[in-house]
């Protein structure tokens, strides 16, 4: 085997996309794939046309993810709990 290149989850997303649509449109189409993971936030944006991947632009965040949704929804109840019993936890 011979690795080319290391792509992304969201790029093989927008890929695995394309290929299974067959995209065929005139003109192309224009495709945003995000992936919220446990730890990091991902985005790509491709164009697609005649089954040409074209990227547009990659960006992610290595510290937003659904462990960072969980910690601010911790707290929030945390707070409200603290708040309406007037207990510390």
């Amino acid at each position: 085997m011979n690795i080319m290149c290391i792509i992304n989850e969201p790029t093989a997303a927008a890929i695995a996309y394309g290929l299974d649509k067959k995209v065929t449109s005139t003109g192309g189409k224009n495709v945003l794939i995000f992936d919220l993971g446990g730890g990091t936030f991902d985005v790509s944006i491709l164009k697609i046309e005649d089954e040409i991947f074209e990227m547009k632009a990659i960006a992610g965040d290595t510290h937003l993810g659904g462990e960072d949704f969980e910690n601010r929804m911790v707290n929030h109840f945390v707070q409200e709990f603290e708040k309406k019993l007037k207990k510390d936890m």
